[in-house]
């Protein structure tokens, strides 16, 4: 996870705190809800440059840290032309 997504996390995760996020971290138990969740979606599009495809914008995508920052890094990956 690069310091731009963590500093994204941390605006809508109103329970981290000074926490360590970590891949593992469950975004549920920071205080990600659904309209927590829409903002996040719209700060990571405006900020990479990138969209989440609707088959991604699912509970599992947004379970932990590390697996949204997969999905976006796959994105960054595709539209950067590296596989």
């Amino acid at each position: 996870m690069d310091p731009d997504f963590t500093t994204m996390l941390r605006q809508v995760l109103k329970y981290a705190g000074d926490e360590e996020l970590t891949a593992d971290s469950r975004l549920r138990d920071f205080g990600l809800d659904s309209m927590e969740a829409i903002k996040l979606l719209f700060a990571i599009e405006d900020g990479y440059g990138v969209m989440l495809p609707d088959d991604k914008l699912i509970d599992t995508t947004f379970e932990t840290a590390g697996g949204l920052w997969s999905e976006v890094s796959k994105l960054l990956a595709a539209r950067n032309g590296v596989s």
